[in-house]
């Protein structure tokens, strides 16, 4: 009687903190959603440390900064928010960071993290102002949809490379890879295996995908087994390590820019979309919106510190209300297994390590469909994009292609920003562009000429 007694008292503490009966939900449901919520997002354990270890940062380290932080974000979410909203590194932002920041632009992942931890702290503060709004208010939406397509066609461009389907060719550019070797044939299985089961709608089908992509891996050696429990790696290598100092030269004004705009309008799109499906919506409007923010601007500052790129909230959330999840408590079951996570390091390790197929070319044949699929889910922007006004979709469009062209997602969105402004100004229609877009495209062309400069 006393154990049931504390059961109940539980249930009972439980459906008062996160006001279960209110929401019409309980915690059978949201401890499924909270499930469902995590499998559909689980594959960033396994791709982000994949993605930012190739800048130098210890894998182990990053795998336990990606786990870290997305706990004590979707924690935070739960607990202080109460909504079923799940945070982790974002996709778009880790692509930024890696191969734009580090890779092409030469900058140490330290100074990287350090840009990533001001942009947090700016992100913070917006959250006590009215700037905060009009920032969001004043970028156009064609420029925001454009953005979310051309990182969506640049992480499929990083999948399809990493998958070994393309590969340089000095007459094209690029070019199709060798289709018959059996990395890219576990690549390509497993991007179809992802996707029929993303198309019967299984739960789970992009983690589904990447562990039995690994199991058909092993026999053939291209996946090497190493054990699927131990003691968790150390976070030392990555922990504590960004560059505050560095990252406030005044040359990296534009990336701590172009990780706020990114981490702003993936937060504000997400949170949208899942306040729709979720009928938290209150009058076009998302109760406690400032909370939600803050909470995305304070685990973004937890996962710099940590050692991981912008923490975001993660639309797969909808996977987890769909099945039934309406409050913190969904969130907090998804942080929990996050955590549990880290225990799991050899089976990370293993699935997320590359595959070096000749000296220097190191391909990902298990982690690369599930960036093809997520990239092609960005693309789902492009129907919002006004195509009947030309003075909207070539902008939109610039950005669009510009951003996996120039392998830079800072470049496409400064494309963005200066054509849509030069436009607007010469139809006669300046006066409907916010002075904070012309503000941005100046900046934007100064550091163009920066650059050259230098």
């Amino acid at each position: 009687m006393c154990r049931k007694g504390k059961r109940t008292n539980m249930k009972k503490i439980l459906e008062n903190f996160f006001k279960l009966k209110e929401l019409n939900t309980n915690i059978r449901t949201e401890i499924i959603a909270g499930i469902t919520t995590f499998m559909a997002m689980a594959y960033i354990i396994f791709v982000n440390p994949a993605m930012i270890s190739q800048t130098g940062m210890d894998f182990g380290a990053a795998m336990m900064a990606t786990c870290i932080a997305a706990f004590m974000a979707t924690l935070m979410m739960g607990i202080y928010v109460n909504y079923p909203i799940a945070l982790a590194p974002g996709m778009g932002e880790n692509a930024f960071f890696t191969y734009a920041v580090c890779i092409t632009m030469g900058i140490s992942w330290q100074i990287a993290l350090g840009c990533v931890f001001i942009e947090g702290i700016i992100f913070i503060l917006l959250t006590f102002t009215k700037m905060r709004q009009q920032l969001i208010d004043a970028i156009p939406p064609s420029l925001r949809y454009g953005t979310a397509c051309g990182i969506g066609v640049l992480i499929a461009f990083i999948g399809l490379k990493d998958a070994g389907l393309i590969v340089a060719n000095s007459a094209t550019f690029v070019g199709l890879g060798d289709i018959l070797s059996m990395p890219v044939i576990l690549a390509s299985f497993g991007l179809i295996l992802t996707s029929v089961m993303l198309t019967k709608k299984i739960k789970g089908a992009i983690l589904w995908g990447i562990l039995i992509t690994a199991a058909v891996g092993v026999p053939f050696g291209i996946v090497k087994f190493q054990g699927l429990v131990s003691t968790p790696p150390s976070i030392a290598p990555t922990f504590l390590k960004m560059d505050i100092k560095g990252a406030f030269d005044l040359g990296f004004i534009s990336i701590i820019f172009i990780f706020l705009f990114m981490d702003i309008f993936d937060t504000v799109g997400t949170l949208a979309g899942v306040g729709e499906l979720g009928g938290f919506m209150r009058n076009g409007k998302l109760p406690r919106a400032g909370k939600a923010l803050l909470t995305d601007a304070v685990g973004t500052c937890v996962g710099a510190a940590c050692g991981t790129p912008v923490v975001t909230s993660y639309i797969e959330s909808a996977a987890g209300i769909a099945s039934g999840g309406r409050s913190g408590l969904t969130s907090v079951v998804t942080a929990v297994l996050f955590f549990l996570a880290i225990f799991f390091f050899p089976l990370i390790k293993m699935i997320g390590g590359g595959y070096e197929v000749a000296k220097g070319v190191v391909l990902y044949p298990v982690t690369s469909p599930a960036l093809i699929i997520v990239g092609s889910m960005m693309l789902i922007s492009i129907t919002k994009i006004k195509w009947d006004d030309y003075s909207e979709f070539i902008p939109a469009f610039l950005v669009t292609i510009m951003i996996p062209f120039t392998f830079s997602i800072a470049t496409g969105i400064a494309m963005g920003f200066i054509s849509y402004a030069a436009i607007k100004l010469l139809i006669g229609k300046g006066k409907e562009v916010s002075w904070l877009v012309y503000l941005l495209a100046v900046l934007f062309i100064l550091r163009f000429a920066y650059l050259k400069a230098l």
